[in-house]
């Protein structure tokens, strides 16, 4: 579950971490209120107004601005309000802006020159650990850094048996080229965002800039976090963050009724039980010259009406041009399957356009591919994988 930046930072500081602070607002109004309050809690007098929408580089496309006074935080809050944002991160069409945080100003003049960094914490896959990475280069894009100056990467791997030990912030922060005050507030601010990534069960804290401010403080100036949904039971106080305006509305529907549902940007929709066996057969239409549309598990509960919803679904997608099922009978019976898709594709009449391809194999399979072959009906039965590859080549021929 993705969360907006002043969600990450509400996280952020209820494990210590000293975040920039900002307030949310709706709408122009609220966004003058905000930044009054601001000034009275803070003392700041100049105010970010940042777009709070699921996509990095929102600078770029002009989702974050400076404001220096009340008649500009207005004036900006309501031209990023309720404009789509187009970023590196979004499609073509760009996303909706419906809120926005504003923020205080933290690049105050100091004795010292403010300095930006970058650092996350998530799972190197390739170790099964968890890790900091963090860089110099703070405020650019990550992958640019690391194309271009990857020397300037650096990583801390943590032992899940003991977790983050003292030396390894510290050697974060020498890697760093901090000392003195910043050096030891830069400790505090990796253990902390250590420990916040763990206890909230989140897959990604991504800090982009973490800023050491004119005098030594360090602190999360942005933050993108992404937590895991399979422990959000853990959490019932972060169920409530989730923003579904943020959200493909097709797998916000997929998810309400039970199916795991991702959508893809090919033409050849999927539906199969099992995600081995998903992932599988995307390859196979990928081998067959065609593009997997979508992600779908229906589960080992494949009766007529399931079938049915999935169908609905994937056919939501206008690039959708053909339809391979491809079915495992173990928990439930390749007939029962077949009768689904027979009954689901009589109950839908003329909705389904495209051709359909099915593939059963296991338990009642034979009775299956009868079942589909005297339905009537325009669907392709198939029995082995490339013949069910050789169907939708044709077909998309």
């Amino acid at each position: 579950m993705n969360l907006h930046e002043y969600q990450g930072k509400e996280i952020l500081s209820s494990f210590g971490v000293r975040i920039q602070r900002g307030i949310v607002a709706q709408n122009a109004h609220e966004a003058v209120a905000a930044a009054k309050q601001l000034t009275t809690e803070t003392g700041t007098s100049w105010y970010v107004i940042k777009a709070q929408v699921h996509a990095g580089g929102r600078g770029k496309g002009g989702g974050v601005k400076l404001a220096k006074n009340l008649k500009e935080v207005e004036s900006i809050a309501e031209d990023i309000i309720g404009m789509n944002l187009i970023t590196p991160q979004t499609s073509a069409e760009g996303k909706k802006v419906h809120q926005v945080l504003v923020a205080e100003d933290v690049y105050y003049p100091g004795d010292n020159e403010p300095d930006e960094f970058y650092m996350s914490v998530l799972l190197n896959r390739t170790s099964g650990r968890n890790m900091i990475m963090y860089s110099t280069e703070g405020g650019m894009d990550i992958e640019t850094v690391a194309e271009e100056t990857p020397h300037l990467i650096f990583t801390e791997e943590i032992d899940p048996s003991v977790g983050i030990l003292p030396f390894q912030a510290r050697r974060v922060a020498f890697n760093l080229g901090l000392s003195g005050m910043a050096f030891k507030e830069m400790v505090k601010f990796v253990m902390a965002l250590y420990t916040a990534y763990v206890k909230s069960d989140a897959s990604l804290f991504e800090i982009n800039p973490v800023l050491k401010t004119s005098d030594d403080k360090i602190m999360a100036v942005d933050a993108k976090v992404t937590l895991d949904d399979n422990a959000l039971y853990r959490h019932k106080n972060y169920v409530d963050m989730r923003d579904i305006r943020e959200e493909n509305p097709i797998e916000v529907e997929a998810k309400e009724v039970g199916l795991n549902y991702v959508d893809l940007d090919g033409n050849v929709g999927c539906m199969v039980n099992g995600a081995g066996l998903a992932m599988a057969t995307m390859d196979l239409i990928k081998q067959a010259g065609g593009e997997p549309a979508n992600f779908l598990d229906v589960g080992g509960t494949a009766d007529a009406k399931r079938v049915e919803t999935a169908f609905r679904i994937i056919l939501k997608d206008p690039n959708v041009k053909a339809i391979l099922i491809n079915i495992f009978g173990g928990i439930v019976r390749c007939d029962r399957v077949a009768q689904g898709v027979v009954d689901a594709y009589k109950n839908m009449g003329d909705a389904i356009k495209i051709p359909i391809i099915v593939r059963l194999q296991g338990t009642n399979a034979d009775i299956a591919k009868e079942l589909i072959d005297n339905s009537g009906l325009d669907v392709q039965s198939a029995v082995l994988f490339q013949e069910a590859a050789d169907k939708v080549q044709a077909v998309l021929a």
